[in-house]
C-alpha cells in the first residue's frame, strides 16, 4: 500500500499497478508544487527506502519531478543516481549540469515516457551543485546541493536515546517480569522497551509517536496490570516527533582536526524522538555527548585528520534542517601512523573426549601460586585444570574433557577472572562462528607503557579459519610481534616509543571484532611509580555503602597521585585521596553495588605495581563462568514476533545481569524470572543481523556475543546501529532447585566391596563390610537392603571413613533371603545385588 504526503498536508492516495512481472508501478498526479513524500508499506510494514522524496515543480504549464539520492549526496568514488520526470515526449527539454570541486562525467538516458535517468561519479569530496532546467528554466529547488564525503567512508556515530524517553510516573522495584505494550491511536498494539529512570520511576526507553492522538501504554506483571496501568498519553502537535523543530548551532560547516569541535542540538520544540549524530569521512572521528540539559545536547567531535566530512544529525529518524552538513575540516595532520600485521588463522584441530587439551596464555604481573583454572562441561560438571608455569609469565593450561559439546574455561588470578576469561572451548565438531566469536584479553588492551612489551591474548578457535589483522595506531610506528600457539590461541605484543592514546585495531576477515578498536592510554616510562606500594588493602568481604580505605606509600617517589574505581555496572568514579603524612596518602571510596570492582592507582598517569586492584564487594560473588545462555532466539528470530532465550544463573551467585542488543533497529526487551535464571524476550522491528551481548558483573559470559539473524518484513532499518539494553539485579539461585543439576560420572565396575557382611547374614547381629571408590570417579553411592517380607531392613547405616572409603553396617531380624543392593551412580557395583541367607 502507498500513501502520498503533499505540501499543505492534503494527502493523495496514489494508484498502484501490478506489472505482473514481480514489480509494481506507483502513479500519482501532483496538484501542487513542492516536496512530496511517498510512503510505501507492505503488510503494514515500511518498504526499504520509504519514504521516497520527490520535488515537483510547474514549468511552462507542465509538471516536472526530480528524485534520487544523487540530489542529496554520497561518497567520492561511488556512483550516484537521480531521475527527472517531465511530460511524455519532452525528455529532450530537460537540461542538467553539475558544478563542484572536481569535474564529473554525467551519464544520461532518455526514456519515451518523458523521464531521464542520470548518473555521475564524484572523485573529489565537497559540495556539488546539480542544476536542473526544463525548457530553459530552473525547476523548484535547483540547484540541488549534493554533499560528497571523502573516500573510505569511516563512520563514527552517537545515539542519544534519552531524547525519546517518557516517564510513566510510577515506581517499581525492578523490571523483572514486567511487559510493556503501546496501543496507537489507530488501534495497533506494539511492544515497547521499559527502563528504570534516574529517579527510580518506570518509563519507556524509546517513545517515537508517529501520529497525533491518544496512546495507551499497558505495563503488566504475570499478565496483571501494575498500579495505574494502562497509562494514557495524549500526543498533540507539540509532542509529535518532528525533526523540523530541532535547532542546530556550532561547528556545522568548519572544524579543526584533533581538537574538540562543539555542536549544540536543541530538541525542546521537536517533541519525542531519538537523536543520532554521525560523522562520515576519509578518517575516523571521536564523538561524545559532552553535556545534556533540558533536551539540549552539547556534542563534541574531533576528526583525526583534515579533509571533507559529512555531519548527519537525525531526530525521530529524519534529518534535521540543513542536515547532512558538509564539514571542511582544517588543521594540521595528526601524524598518527598505523602498523598492522596479519596472520592467516587455520581451522583449529577438533578435540575428542578423553584426549588431553592444552593451551598457553601470557599473563604479565601474575604470581604462579595465585593462578588457577577450571573447566565446566555441558552438564555443569566442573573440574580443575593443571596449570604449568613457563618462562616470561607464560602458563600452560591442561585438561581432559569427558564429553562432546561446548565447555566453559575459567582462568583466575587471586580468585578473579583474568582479562578475557571465561571463554568457550568446543569438544567435538567446531562451529565456524565468524568475527564476533574472536575473543581477546590481556593487560595490553587496558593499559601500556612506553618502551615495554604490552601483551594481549587472542582466541580464534570458535571463529573458524580466517585472516586476522592486529594493528596499532598512534603517534609513532609500533613494533608488533605475533606468537604462534596451539589450539586456536595466538599471542600478540606491541611496543611504542611515545606516550598517549593508541588505538588497537583487531579484525577478522576484515571485520572489527567486538570492542575494536580498543583505545589504550600508553603511559610514559613509569620510572619512580615502580617504588610506590599499597598497604592495608582489603580485597574480600567488602559491603555496599561501607567505606573501604587503604594506604599508598611513595617510598621516595614524587608526583601526583590519582585513584579511581571501575564498577561492575561499567561506571567510573574518582576515589577520595588525602595526604596523611609526608609520602603517605590515604585512599577512600564507598562501593554502591555488589560485584568485582577494579581500582586504578596511578602516579603521574602511570600505573603503580599491581594496579588495577580487583576487589570483591558482597558475600555472593557473581561468577560469569557459571552463567550460560540458550534458546533459538540467540541464532534466529523474526520481526514482529516474541523471540526468546534463557540466561541460566543458578549457582552463579547474585550480581548485575545486563543484556544488550545491537542491530538495525531498537528492540522491545522484557524479562521473566525462572527457577534457574531469567527468560528474555525481544521483538525486533526490522530484519537484519543483531548482536546479543550478555554480561554478568560487567564481564561477558562464555560465548557472548551471539549473532541472531532476524528475518521477515518490518520497518525501514536505521542508518545507524541502534542499541537496546536491559539490566537487572539478580537473586542467588541454587543449582538443583529447578536449575541445572550437576551430573556425576563414575565407573561402578571399579568399585571394590569387601567384608564378612557380604558373605552371610545372622539374625540380631551387627555385621559390616567396606566399599572403596578410589578408582571409580565421582558418583552418588546408594545402599539398600530388603528383608524376606519385602520391607526395608530396620537397621542399615553408611559412614564415610575417608574421601573414598565407606563403612556399611546392618542388622537383620527375619529368617530367609535378604537382598542387598549397592549402586555407584545408576549402576550396580560388581556382585550387586547380593543375596544373603539366614
Amino acid at each position: 500500500m502507498s500513501y502520498l504526503n503533499m505540501p499543505g498536508d492534503d494527502g493523495l492516495g496514489p494508484r498502484v499497478r501490478d506489472n505482473n512481472d514481480g514489480t509494481i508501478c506507483v502513479e500519482y498526479q501532483p496538484k501542487v508544487e513542492g516536496r512530496h513524500e511517498v510512503l510505501m508499506t507492505h503488510n503494514g510494514n515500511a518498504v526499504k527506502g520509504s519514504p521516497f522524496s520527490c520535488v515537483v515543480d510547474t514549468v511552462n504549464g507542465g509538471l516536472v519531478t526530480a528524485f534520487g539520492v544523487g540530489l542529496v549526496g554520497g561518497n567520492s568514488g561511488e556512483e550516484e543516481t537521480f531521475t527527472v520526470v517531465a511530460k511524455s515526449g519532452t525528455a529532450k527539454d530537460i537540461d542538467v549540469k553539475i558544478d563542484g570541486p572536481g569535474k564529473v562525467d554525467l551519464n544520461r538516458k532518455d526514456n519515451a515516457d518523458g523521464s531521464a535517468n542520470f548518473s555521475y561519479m564524484p572523485m573529489t569530496p565537497g559540495a556539488y551543485n546539480v542544476n536542473i532546467k526544463y525548457k530553459g528554466t530552473h525547476i523548484k529547488g535547483s540547484p540541488f546541493v549534493a554533499k560528497v564525503s571523502g573516500e573510505g567512508r569511516k563512520r563514527t556515530q552517537l545515539s542519544l536515546g534519552n531524547s525519546a524517553e517518557y516517564s510513566l510516573k510510577v515506581i517499581e522495584a525492578d523490571l523483572v517480569d514486567l511487559v510493556g505494550t503501546i496501543q496507537t491511536p489507530a488501534g495497533n498494539i506494539e511492544p515497547c522497551l521499559l527502563k528504570k529512570m534516574g529517579d527510580g520511576e518506570i518509563g519507556i526507553a524509546s517513545f517515537n509517536p508517529r501520529s497525533k492522538g491518544d496512546y495507551k501504554v499497558s505495563v503488566t506483571r504475570h499478565e496483571k496490570h501494575i498500579n495505574h496501568s494502562p497509562f494514557r498519553v495524549h500526543i498533540g502537535d507539540k509532542e509529535l516527533g518532528h525533526a523540523a523543530g530541532c535547532k542546530v548551532t556550532g561547528a556545522i560547516d568548519k572544524a579543526v582536526a584533533n581538537k574538540p569541535n562543539e555542536v549544540i542540538v536543541d530538541t525542546t520544540n521537536a517533541g519525542y524522538g531519538g537523536l543520532s549524530v554521525a560523522i562520515e569521512g576519509p578518517h575516523r572521528s571521536d564523538i561524545e555527548c559532552y553535556e545534556a540539559h533540558d533536551r539540549s545536547y552539547t556534542i563534541h567531535y574531533s576528526p583525526h585528520e583534515p579533509g571533507i566530512y559529512i555531519l548527519n544529525v537525525r531526530f525521530s529518524d529524519e534529518h534535521v534542517p540543513g542536515s547532512p552538513f558538509l564539514l571542511n575540516v582544517a588543521g594540521d595532520p595528526s601524524g598518527r601512523v598505523r602498523e598492522t600485521v596479519t596472520k592467516q588463522m587455520e581451522a583449529a584441530e577438533a578435540t575428542n573426549p578423553n584426549k588431553l587439551c592444552e593451551f598457553i596464555l601470557q599473563i604479565p604481573g601474575t604470581n604462579p601460586f595465585d593462578m588457577e583454572a577450571s573447566v565446566t562441561d555441558p552438564d555443569g560438571c566442573t573440574e580443575l585444570c593443571d596449570v604449568m608455569d613457563l618462562e616470561d609469565f607464560h602458563y600452560k593450561i591442561m585438561f581432559t574433557p569427558k564429553v562432546n559439546g561446548v565447555h566453559t574455561l575459567s582462568v583466575k588470578h587471586k580468585g578473579m577472572h583474568i582479562s578475557g576469561s571465561p571463554f568457550q572451548y568446543s569438544v567435538g565438531q567446531l562451529n565456524m562462528g565468524g568475527s564476533h566469536k574472536v575473543q581477546v584479553g590481556g593487560p595490553g588492551l587496558e593499559k601500556g607503557e612506553v618502551g615495554s612489551w604490552n601483551v594481549a591474548n587472542i582466541y580464534t578457535r570458535e571463529a573458524g579459519p580466517g585472516l586476522l589483522s592486529f594493528g596499532v595506531e598512534g603517534p609513532t610506528k609500533a613494533e608488533i610481534t605475533l606468537e604462534n600457539r596451539p589450539n586456536g590461541f595466538l599471542g600478540a605484543k606491541y611496543k611504542v616509543k611515545k606516550p598517549g592514546m593508541h588505538g588497537l585495531h583487531i579484525k577478522f576477515d576484515d571485520k572489527h571484532i567486538p570492542g575494536s578498536p580498543f583505545m589504550v592510554n600508553i603511559a610514559p616510562d613509569s620510572g619512580t611509580a615502580r617504588l610506590v606500594t599499597v598497604s592495608a588493602l582489603r580485597d574480600r568481604n567488602l559491603q555496599v555503602d561501607k567505606p573501604n580505605t587503604f594506604t599508598v606509600n611513595f617510598n621516595g617517589a614524587t608526583g601526583k597521585l590519582h585513584a579511581s574505581v571501575r564498577t561492575p555496572s561499567g561506571g567510573h568514579e574518582d576515589c577520595f585521596v588525602q595526604e596523611m603524612d609526608s609520602g603517605m596518602f590515604g585512599v577512600r571510596y564507598i562501593p554502591k553495588e555488589n560485584g568485582v570492582h577494579y581500582v586504578d592507582v596511578k602516579l603521574n598517569d602511570s600505573h603503580i605495581p599491581d594496579s588495577p586492584f580487583a576487589l570483591m564487594v558482597g558475600s555472593c560473588a557473581a561468577d560469569p563462568a557459571m552463567v550460560s545462555a540458550s534458546g533459538e532466539g540467540l541464532e534466529h528470530a523474526k520481526c514482529g514476533v516474541k523471540n526468546k532465550f534463557v540466561v541460566h544463573t543458578a549457582g552463579a551467585g547474585s550480581g548485575l545481569l545486563a543484556v544488550t542488543v545491537d542491530g538495525p533497529s531498537k528492540v522491545a526487551l522484557s524479562c521473566k524470572e525462572l527457577d534457574d535464571g531469567y527468560e528474555f524476550t525481544f521483538n525486533p522491528f526490522c530484519p537484519g543481523d543483531y548482536l546479543i551481548t550478555v554480561k554478568y558483573g560487567n564481564i561477558p559470559i562464555a560465548g557472548s556475543p551471539y549473532k541472531s539473524n532476524v528475518s521477515g518484513a518490518g520497518r525501514k532499518s536505521s542508518p545507524i546501529m541502534e542499541q537496546s539494553t536491559m539490566m537487572i539485579e539478580t537473586v542467588e539461585k541454587k543449582a538443583g532447585l529447578g536449575g541445572k543439576i550437576r551430573k556425576f560420572r563414575g565407573d561402578a565396575s571399579k568399585v571394590v566391596a569387601k567384608g564378612q557382611g557380604l558373605k552371610k547374614a545372622f539374625t540380631n547381629r551387627l555385621q559390616t563390610f567396606n566399599i572403596d571408590t578410589k578408582e571409580a570417579g565421582e558418583a552418588l553411592l546408594m545402599v539398600g537392603m530388603i528383608a524376606p517380607s519385602g520391607h526395608p531392613e530396620a537397621e542399615l547405616s553408611v559412614k564415610k571413613t575417608t574421601n573414598t572409603n565407606y563403612a556399611i553396617s546392618y542388622k537383620v531380624t527375619e529368617i530367609g533371603d535378604h537382598v542387598l543392593h549397592v549402586k555407584w551412580g545408576d549402576d550396580d557395583i560388581p556382585g550387586s545385588p547380593f543375596v544373603l541367607s539366614t
